[in-house]
């Protein structure tokens, strides 16, 4: 049965294989010196490693179980399953969301996208003169609600993911019910959590995280090592 409300079952799919490989694939003792040299401070909850460098195979994203428990008093829920931690990668998604990238996105797709869907409704019934110019509006409010379409579905493949994670770790979710990470799915608020979502499921799954490692590539991108850090120099 679908768990998560309006997912194919095909992408319900994708996500349990995807979390039963972050668990099957454990950090290693390089891995958690490395993140945590990446960090500041240890990775409280890392479960594995869910994107590398492409050329030298340093961590640039972890993934992180629901609820932390280790070193801490209390038991922490932790929704943000997919943290970004390469240093080049944040720097360059703090560098789009200074330049004002995520107010451009927020409107393509955010909640802002279906803002139009009345008015497109009701210029349907305008003058047969105006048939062009309406279905000019149209097509492109429906580009808008198929944008934000794909960003609530990422929304709840975000979700999919953890959820497994949760049901094979015996994690809580209750203080963290729906909610994903990054804004998702009306706002676009975290280009480093839509970043970190992107990294971790690979192309077409986050259109706004791929969107922003598209713009970013001259500054950082997963198959061109820029690393500072390298993880086998914790291999030593």
């Amino acid at each position: 049965m679908n768990d998560v409300p309006h997912l194919s079952e095909d992408d319900l799919r994708i996500c349990r294989s995807r979390a039963q490989q972050l668990l099957a694939e454990r950090a290693s003792q390089a891995d958690i010196a490395v993140v945590t040299e990446q960090l500041g401070r240890y990775p409280r909850g890392f479960i594995s490693v869910a994107a590398r460098c492409q050329q030298c195979g340093t961590p640039l994203v972890v993934a992180t179980r629901p609820l932390i428990t280790e070193r801490v008093k209390h038991p922490t829920p932790f929704p943000t399953t997919f943290y970004l931690t390469s240093p080049e990668a944040v720097k360059a998604a703090s560098h789009l969301e200074s330049a004002g990238v995520m107010v451009e996105l927020q409107e393509l797709y955010g909640e802002e996208a279906t803002a139009g869907e009345a008015a497109a409704a009701q210029a349907s019934g305008a003058a047969a003169s105006d048939a062009v110019e309406t279905a000019d509006s149209g097509e492109a409010q429906g580009d808008n609600l198929e944008r934000h379409r794909q960003y609530v579905c990422a929304h709840e493949m975000y979700l999919a993911v953890r959820n497994e994670l949760a049901r094979e770790l015996g994690d809580s979710q209750e203080h963290i019910l729906n909610i994903s990470a990054g804004g998702m799915p009306t706002r676009v608020k975290c280009l480093h959590a839509l970043v970190g979502h992107a990294l971790a499921m690979g192309p077409g799954v986050n259109p706004v995280g791929d969107e922003a490692l598209h713009r970013m590539k001259h500054e950082f991108d997963p198959a061109v090592c820029r690393c500072t850090l390298k993880v086998a120099d914790f291999e030593r």
